[in-house]
């Protein structure tokens, strides 16, 4: 078994990572972003037999395009996640659990919830001497919740917040402060924080508003078998039949949500300018190079207040004591916070820097 970083080790940037195993070529994410539209580089890598999607967000699919130069294998996933990523526009869809033992091309594989977005899943590859890739993942989900994580030998894990440890309770309670003061536009992706967000802050007896991307997710995430569970189901119900929809006329009030998260297109773009001065602008997640969200959060024009989405230093202390892999990549997090929060982890397995030279990749390596 052999895993290679195509793109994400060392860096914020797109998912990529190639899996070889048994005879097969196995692409883990193929993302796109989040900063500079980077893709990752696929011209030496070859056909591969297979595309493993973790989730629906750009950086984890953005780039599945890219597939014709891969041979364009079939894409497996759970069918909720190419759902969203409409991923059927880029090779066959074979489904994978939400929870439970498959296979991929006689690989065994055994998936679990990641607590990160709507149908995302951890995937372990080979069994307990095999290859644990745990996408995104987050253990303070609102809506979405993490199953424990089986042991590895390998192990390619989210870790894009570092050393951090302010607890998702620390956003909430400025967000919840914000709101009390006047009108708040938060410009977040449908699939993932921002329903978890309209779902705090309207059982909290604030109004809500939802840009059209958000009520579609809703009423998908209702009516689909892999949505949440029914009591999250119950909660998302409450907030679409209180929500007011809304569109480019509309007036500030209460906690607006639109998409899309760095406000580079979509309503949330359009409200910026039409509601200045006259709403507080809050960024929660990650603020893109070059985006409207970097530019005015550096301007002083918006606020950022993170939502916690990724996991916390003490996650991922837990998620290496479960796992008890003998070698791991730590992904998504760039120099020098990568070697701090290497330095900070307890043994004993072996963490996989990023190669200086970019011409080289960095490579795990069982038998």
């Amino acid at each position: 078994m052999r895993l290679t970083a195509l793109s994400g080790l060392g860096s914020k940037g797109p998912a990529c990572f190639l899996l070889e195993t048994d005879g097969r070529r196995i692409l883990l994410d193929c993302g796109k972003g989040p900063d500079d539209e980077a893709v990752p580089d696929l011209t030496d890598v070859g056909p591969v037999d297979a595309i493993v999607l973790s989730h629906a967000h750009p950086d984890h699919f953005g780039a599945l395009d890219l597939s014709a130069q891969l041979g364009r294998p079939p894409i497996y996933t759970t069918a909720l996640t190419a759902e969203i990523a409409g991923a059927h526009r880029h090779g066959e869809i074979r489904p994978l659990p939400l929870c439970g033992a498959a296979d991929i091309l006689d690989v065994p594989v055994l998936t679990g919830r990641a607590g990160h977005a709507p149908g995302g899943i951890w995937i372990r590859f080979g069994g307990d001497d095999g290859l644990l890739y745990t996408g995104d993942f987050c253990h303070e989900g609102v809506l979405f919740p993490v199953d424990p994580f089986p042991t590895a030998r390998l192990l390619v894990a989210d870790a894009a917040y570092g050393v951090y440890e302010d607890r998702l309770e620390t956003g909430i309670a400025a967000l919840l402060d914000l709101a009390r003061k006047g009108p708040m536009l938060l410009p977040v992706p449908a699939a993932g924080r921002g329903l978890e967000i309209a779902v705090l802050l309207h059982e909290a007896g604030f109004p809500i508003g939802l840009c059209p991307a958000h009520t579609a997710m809703v009423q998908l995430l209702l009516a689909h078998p892999d949505g949440p569970s029914v009591p999250e189901r119950d909660r998302l119900a409450k907030v679409l039949a209180a929500a007011r929809p809304l569109d480019t006329d509309s007036k500030p009030e209460g906690v607006a949500l639109a998409a899309s998260a760095n406000a580079e297109s979509g309503l949330a773009r359009t409200l910026i300018t039409a509601w200045a001065g006259r709403a507080e602008i809050v960024f929660t997640g990650h603020r893109a190079r070059g985006t409207a969200s970097a530019d005015l959060v550096d301007r002083g024009a918006a606020r950022f207040i993170r939502w916690n989405v990724h996991p916390l230093r003490s996650h991922l202390v837990g998620l290496l004591q479960a796992v008890r892999p003998e070698q791991a990549m730590l992904a998504f997090l760039p120099e020098p916070a990568l070697s701090a929060l290497t330095a900070s982890l307890p043994g004993p397995a072996r963490f996989i820097p990023p190669e200086d030279d970019p011409r080289h990749r960095a490579v795990m390596r069982l038998g």
